[in-house]
């Protein structure tokens, strides 16, 4: 069955000119009607302003074990995460196995003699 479009009139469809807006004076008008300059340029945006002493120096030993730390448990974690991964894989494996109702599905190990 076919869906039914509405016909596009030319009223849709319009293309509309870009029009620039114009440089801004150099004052601006306010709301009581006097006039005021417009700041020169802006100051470069710096982080000093954000700044602040500090009481105590840095302890470069401290921060340095501190990351030392976050990666170690950073690591032990994505381990965890990849192993518990593959253990959840191997057991959906068998279970598919037992499903199929094959009766290898469990591999056993024999010791060596």
């Amino acid at each position: 069955m076919k869906t039914q479009r509405p016909i596009p009139s030319d009223d849709e469809h319009r293309v509309l000119q870009f029009r620039p807006r114009p440089m801004p004076s150099s004052s601006v008008r306010r709301g009581n009607g006097t006039v005021q300059p417009l700041h020169a340029a802006p100051e470069p945006l710096d982080l000093s302003r954000y700044e602040q002493p500090r009481e105590e120096p840095d302890d470069f030993r401290h921060r340095m074990l501190a990351n030392v730390a976050a990666l170690a448990f950073t690591i032990a974690l994505t381990a965890i995460g990849i192993w518990l991964a593959v253990s959840i894989a191997d057991l959906r494996r068998t279970q598919d196995c037992v499903l199929m109702g094959r009766r290898d599905c469990v591999k056993i190990t024999t010791p060596h003699i």
